[in-house]
C-alpha cells in the first residue's frame, strides 16, 4: 500500500493522537501509524493538567473526556512519622480548567481516537512497524510492515516521531537524547475494586521507601515504591511481596485485585534537538521525566499543541516553512525546565536520611505560616509556566517579567451577544484572534492588515466590560453593532483586572496555541501585524500607505 500526506505521525499514544487530532481539525492530511493492534490496556499515566484539558477544548473532546475525569484532585504530603505535611488543594482555574485532574488512560485515548473518526483527512494504521525513513528536499518517506507482513510505503511532507522513549524516529535520524537515569528502581502497582477510602493522592516522603497513591476512575488505584538496593526485580513483582506492600495501606481492609505490576527506572533526559530537516520529535521522543509530578505526558500534549498549528500553516501555505523551526526554539528549553524540575520534585521525595528529612520538614511547614509561600504551594503556583523568549513572539523593548508576552493567555468566562456564558477560546475560536481591550481592534489596521489576518483565519475581537458596567441598555445595543469585530463582555472582570495592572496591553495577539504573540496600544497594531507577518512568512512587509 502507498500513500501520500501532509503529515504522517509515528506513534498513536496521547501525544500523537493529540498531534493528528489538531491537525485533523485544520484540515491537514493526516497518516498516523502505531506497531501495536490496540490501545495498551493499563495506565501509564495518570494524571493531566489544565493546559492539556485546553488542547482537547481546542479538539473538541472535553465534552466526552471530562466524564470520566476526576477534577481538581488534592495532594497529601506526609513525612516517615506519619506527620501531614501539606494538603495541596489547587482550587484556581487560571486557563479555564482544574489545575490537577486525575484520569484513566486507556478511556482517555480512545477518545482521543474515536475524535480521528470526524475526519476523513486523517487515516489511523494500527498494527504496523515502521523500519525504515528516508528524508529528500521534497519531504520524507516511511516504509513499515503491517501485521500481516504486508508493506507500507508513506509519502509525507512532514514526519513527526512521537513514537516513546524508545523511537525508532529520533534513532533513524540520529538525534542524540541526553541526560542521566536514576540510579533508583520503582515498582508501580496498579490495582482495582479499591476498597480505601482515601480520595486524594498520597506522597509518603521515606528516606528508606518513599511511597505514592493515587486514585484513579471506577474504583481503581495506582502504587508507587521505590525498591531497596538489595531488593530483586523479579521478587518483588511476586504475589506475597506485593500484596505484603499494600496490606499496610488496607488494614482492616480487604485487599483490592492487582492489574499491572512493573520495574521502573526513572530518566531524565532530552533530545539535543526536536528538529532535523522535515522529521520532528515530539512527546517521550523527545524527552523523558521521572512521573513524580505528572507532567510526562502533559509536556507531549504542550508539544502537541505548539507543533500543530505550525504544520498546519505551513502545509496550508499560510507560512513559510521556516516557521517550524520556531517549535525547537520554543519548546525545547521549557521541556528541559519540566524534566529538571520533575527531577528536583522527586529528590524531596526521597531524602538522603533522617536529619535531611528534618530539615526538609521543618522548613515546608515554616513556609505554610508565611502567607504568599502558602498560597504558591497549596495552589500549585510552583509548576514551571513556559515562558517562550525565542520564536514566534514580540517582546517589550525593555526587559519585562510580568509580561504576557510568551505566555499562555488566561482563559476566563466571557459573554457573548446573545447572553450566553462561555469559555473564551470557545468564543473566539482556534485560530489567531486579535483581542482589543478597549475597542475595537479592527479600527487599528488598515486594509492591507486586516486582509493578511483574515486570510490567516483570525478572529477579531472586542473586549467589552461586563453589561452592568455600561451606562444604558442602549450602551449595549452601540457596542454589538459597532465594527465587524465579534464582541464578547468581560462578565467575570478578568480582563478589567489585567488592564488595571498592565494599562498599556490595550491589545492582546493570541497564537493558536493560545500563546500570547505580542500586547500592544491600538497605534502599534499594524505594526506589530507588519513584524508578526514576517516572522510568519518569511519576507519582510513594507508599510503601507
Amino acid at each position: 500500500m502507498d500513500l501520500t500526506t501532509d503529515v504522517a505521525i509515528v506513534g498513536a499514544g496521547p501525544c500523537g493522537t493529540t498531534l493528528a487530532n489538531l491537525l485533523g481539525g485544520n484540515g491537514v492530511r493526516t497518516v498516523l501509524l502505531d506497531q501495536e493492534e490496540d490501545i495498551y490496556p493499563h495506565p501509564r499515566a495518570v494524571a493531566v493538567d489544565d493546559e492539556s484539558l485546553r488542547t482537547f477544548q481546542t479538539s473538541g473532546l472535553t465534552g466526552e473526556l471530562m466524564p470520566d475525569v476526576i477534577q481538581n484532585a488534592p495532594i497529601r504530603y506526609y513525612s516517615s512519622s506519619g506527620r501531614r505535611l501539606a494538603h495541596v488543594r489547587p482550587s484556581g482555574q487560571p486557563y479555564g480548567w482544574p489545575r490537577r485532574n486525575l484520569f484513566y488512560q486507556p478511556l482517555m485515548e480512545a477518545v482521543l481516537r474515536r475524535g480521528l473518526e470526524r475526519y476523513d483527512h486523517v487515516q489511523l494504521l494500527t498494527g504496523t512497524t515502521v523500519t525504515g525513513l528516508q528524508q529528500d528536499p521534497e519531504g520524507v518517506e516511511l516504509t513499515a510492515t503491517g501485521a500481516a507482513g504486508e508493506a507500507t510505503r508513506v509519502r509525507a511532507r512532514y514526519v513527526v516521531g512521537a513514537d516513546g522513549g524508545r523511537s525508532f524516529v529520533r534513532g533513524a535520524v540520529g538525534i542524540e537524547l541526553t541526560g542521566t537515569t536514576a540510579p533508583t528502581r520503582w515498582l508501580v502497582v496498579d490495582v482495582e475494586n479499591d476498597t480505601w477510602d482515601a480520595p486524594f493522592s498520597a506522597v509518603y516522603c521515606d528516606p528508606d521507601r518513599p511511597a505514592m497513591t493515587i486514585p484513579l476512575p471506577y474504583g481503581r488505584r495506582r502504587f508507587e515504591f521505590k525498591l531497596l538496593p538489595a531488593e530483586d526485580e523479579d521478587a518483588v513483582v511476586a504475589d506475597d511481596v506485593v500484596n505484603g506492600l499494600l496490606a499496610e495501606y488496607y488494614r482492616g481492609l480487604p485487599l483490592p485485585t492487582i492489574l499491572r505490576r512493573r520495574v521502573y527506572w526513572h530518566h531524565s533526559r532530552i533530545a539535543s534537538t526536536f528538529q532535523s530537516g522535515s522529521v520532528f520529535l515530539a512527546g517521550d521522543a523527545a524527552h523523558l521525566q521521572p512521573p513524580f509530578f505528572g507532567q510526562g505526558m502533559n509536556s507531549g500534549i504542550r508539544d502537541a499543541t505548539n507543533l500543530g498549528w505550525k504544520l498546519a500553516a505551513v502545509t496550508a501555505g499560510q507560512a513559510d516553512p521556516r516557521l517550524l523551526a520556531s517549535y525547537d526554539a520554543e519548546r525545547r528549553g521549557t521541556a528541559e525546565a519540566m524534566v529538571s524540575f520533575a527531577t528536583r520534585v522527586g529528590n524531596m521525595y526521597q531524602p538522603r536520611n533522617r536529619a535531611t528529612e528534618m530539615v526538609r520538614d521543618v522548613v515546608f511547614r515554616g513556609v505554610q505560616h508565611v502567607p504568599g509561600a502558602r498560597e504558591y504551594i497549596l495552589q500549585m503556583k510552583y509548576k514551571p509556566a513556559p515562558r517562550y523568549t525565542e520564536g514566534i513572539v514580540l517582546h517589550p523593548a525593555q526587559k519585562d517579567a510580568a509580561s504576557l508576552v510568551g505566555r499562555a493567555f488566561p482563559q476566563p468566562s466571557v459573554e457573548t451577544a446573545d447572553r450566553a456564558r462561555v469559555k473564551l477560546d470557545d468564543a473566539v475560536g482556534g485560530s489567531f484572534a486579535i483581542l482589543g481591550l478597549t475597542g475595537d481592534p479592527l479600527a487599528a489596521l488598515s486594509a492591507e492588515s486586516q486582509k493578511y489576518w483574515t486570510e490567516l483565519g483570525a478572529r477579531f475581537v472586542r473586549v467589552s466590560p461586563s453589561r452592568t458596567g455600561l451606562r444604558s441598555p442602549a450602551d449595549d445595543r452601540a457596542v454589538a453593532l459597532s465594527g465587524a469585530s465579534l464582541v464578547v463582555y468581560d462578565v467575570d472582570g478578568a480582563f478589567r483586572d489585567h488592564l488595571l495592572e498592565r494599562p498599556g496591553d490595550e491589545v492582546v495577539v493570541l497564537r493558536p496555541d493560545r500563546y500570547v504573540a505580542a500586547t500592544c496600544r491600538p497605534a502599534e497594531l499594524e505594526l506589530v501585524t507588519r513584524e508578526l507577518r514576517a516572522m510568519i512568512t518569511g519576507q519582510p512587509v513594507a508599510a503601507s500607505g
